[in-house]
C-alpha cells in the first residue's frame, strides 16, 4: 500500500514549491542541529524586562484535557514569575481539531464583533491565514522576531508557515506529529507479536487476533466526527504516499483518485474494528478507552503521549501510523497579536515567553510535542521526544489536512463533513465527488 516513500529530501522541497502550506512545512525538515543541553540559548540575547504595572491578559485555548492544561500552566507559572501584577486569564473551552467545536466558533465571533482575547492558541498556517490574517484581524510581528532573534532559532519552513506575504502573525510553541500508532503492550505480548503492526495488512491480521479475543483493534471517538477524519488524513498518507499526498493541496492529485478510494476502503474497514459502542465516545473520552484496554491501538497525534502521562498510564508504546514511516505529518500550535487588544503589552510579553527556549522547554516535555525552536535543552526530554526531534530532522514533513496546516479551514469544514457521512453511508464514489468538489470550492484543484 505504502508507495512514493523513497522521494528524497530535495525532490520534496522541489515538488513543495507547488503549494505554499506544504512548501513550508516541507521546509521546516532540517533545522540545524540542537545544542548541547547545558549552554544556555544564544538567541536569548535581550534581559527580561521588568514586570508590567498591572492589568490583566486573557489566554483564549482548546487546552482542557490532562497534560495539556500542565503545559499551559507551566508557561502560566513562568509568566506570573516575570509579571506578578498581571492577572492571567484562562478562557479555555473545549474542541480544537477540525471544525474545533466550541472554542473556534466563539472565537470568530469574538473576532468578527471587535472583542478579541489578548492572544489565542491557532493552528499554524492556514488555520490562522485563512481566518483572520487575510481579514486584516492580526498584527504582524515582523519586529517581535527579530529583537527576540527567532529568526535564527525558528527553521525557515516554520516562519514561512507563520508569514503572510513576507511578515511573520504568530509564534510557535511547538511541533506535533499526527501519524502515531499508539498501542498497548501487553496486548501486543499476548498476540505473540514482538514487533507493531507497520503495514494495513499486518494491522488487519493483528486486529482478527484482537476481535478473537473481544478487543478492540482501533480506538475510535465515534461521537466527534472530526476523529476519525484524523485518522483518515493519515491512511490517505499511506495510500498515496507522500508525494501525492501533497498534490492533493495544489491540484495535481485529484481527490477522486485511486488512492482516495483506497484510503476510503480502508477507513471503513478499520472502523469494524473499534471498540464495542465506540459511536457514543467522544474524543474528551477516548484515552480511558485504550488505557482501560478496552481498544489495542489509536491513531492520534502526540499530545497523546502527554495525556498518557498525565494520567498515569505506562503500558503503551509508539509507532509510525502503518505505511508512513519515513513520514512526519506534522502540526503547530501558535499565539498571535489580535489587533485592537486591551492588554498588548502583556500580550507582547505572552509571546516574547512562548517564543523563548525556557518557555519551550518548559511547556513541550509535559504537553508531549517538541520544540519549534532549534536549541532545546534535550535534558528535559524523554525518549519519545527526543525520537520525535530526529524524526523531524530526518523524516520526509507534510502537513496535516485536520490541525490546519495544510488546506484552509473552510475545506477543512467540509472534509470533516465527508468523512462522516461517508461512515455512515459507506458510499466512496459519492464522498469522491464531494471532496472534489470542496477542493474546488477551497481553490485547491489547481
Amino acid at each position: 500500500m505504502k508507495r512514493n516513500q523513497k522521494l528524497t529530501r530535495r525532490q520534496t522541497l522541489k515538488l513543495l514549491g507547488l503549494g505554499a502550506a506544504g512548501a513550508a512545512m516541507a521546509a521546516c525538515a532540517a533545522p540545524p542541529a540542537a545544542a548541547p543541553a547545558a549552554p544556555a540559548a544564544p538567541a536569548e540575547s535581550k534581559p527580561a524586562e521588568q514586570p508590567a504595572a498591572g492589568g490583566k491578559l486573557e489566554i483564549f485555548s482548546w487546552w482542557t484535557s490532562g497534560g495539556e492544561v500542565e503545559a499551559l500552566e507551566a508557561l502560566y507559572k513562568l509568566y506570573r514569575e516575570k509579571y506578578p501584577n498581571v492577572e492571567i486569564i484562562n478562557a479555555a473551552l473545549a474542541g480544537g481539531a477540525g471544525q474545533g467545536g466550541n472554542m473556534k466558533a466563539v472565537l470568530e465571533t469574538r473576532m468578527i464583533g471587535g472583542d478579541p482575547p489578548d492572544s489565542f492558541q491557532v493552528h499554524l498556517g492556514q488555520e490562522l491565514i485563512g481566518s483572520h490574517v487575510k481579514a486584516g484581524r492580526m498584527e504582524e510581528l515582523s519586529e517581535l522576531y527579530a529583537s527576540e532573534g527567532w529568526n535564527d532559532v525558528f527553521p525557515k519552513g516554520l516562519i514561512e508557515l507563520a508569514s503572510y506575504e513576507g511578515k511573520p502573525y504568530s509564534v510557535p510553541v511547538n511541533i506535533h506529529r499526527s501519524n502515531v500508532m499508539w498501542y498497548n503492550v501487553k496486548h501486543l505480548a499476548d498476540a505473540g507479536m514482538e514487533k507493531p503492526p507497520a503495514t494495513w495488512d499486518e494491522w488487519f491480521a493483528y486486529a482478527e487476533k484482537l476481535k478473537a479475543k473481544g478487543i478492540g483493534a482501533l480506538a475510535v471517538a465515534g461521537a466527534d466526527p472530526n476523529f476519525s477524519a484524523h485518522v483518515f488524513e493519515n491512511i490517505l498518507v499511506a495510500t498515496l504516499g507522500p508525494e501525492k499526498y501533497l498534490g492533493l493541496f495544489n491540484g495535481q492529485t485529484r481527490w477522486d483518485d485511486a488512492g482516495v478510494k483506497e484510503a476510503m476502503g480502508l477507513l471503513l474497514k478499520s472502523h469494524e474494528f473499534a471498540q464495542e459502542g465506540y459511536q457514543s465516545v467522544a474524543w474528551g473520552d477516548i484515552n480511558e478507552v485504550v488505557t482501560s484496554g478496552k481498544a489495542s491501538t489509536m491513531i492520534m497525534g502526540d499530545w497523546t503521549h502527554g495525556l498518557f502521562k498525565s494520567a498515569g498510564f505506562t503500558d503503551y508504546h509508539w509507532a509510525p501510523a502503518p505505511d508512513t514511516n519515513g513520514v512526519f505529518v506534522a502540526l503547530s500550535d501558535s499565539f498571535g497579536l489580535p489587533k485592537n487588544v486591551k492588554n498588548r503589552e502583556n500580550v507582547i510579553n505572552w509571546l516574547k515567553l512562548c517564543g523563548s527556549r525556557e518557555g519551550q522547554d518548559a511547556f513541550n516535555p509535559i504537553k508531549g510535542s517538541i520544540p519549534a525552536r532549534t536549541d532545546p535543552d534535550l535534558s528535559k526530554y524523554d525518549d519519545y521526544l527526543k525520537e520525535t526531534i530526529e524524526a523531524f530532522k530526518t523524516n520526509i514533513i507534510v502537513g496535516s489536512i485536520q490541525h490546519g496546516a495544510a488546506a484552509p479551514q473552510g475545506f477543512v469544514n467540509d472534509y470533516d463533513t465527508v468523512v462522516s457521512t461517508l461512515l455512515a453511508s459507506k458510499d466512496i464514489e459519492a464522498a469522491a465527488k464531494q471532496l472534489v468538489d470542496a477542493a474546488g470550492a477551497a481553490g485547491l484543484s489547481g
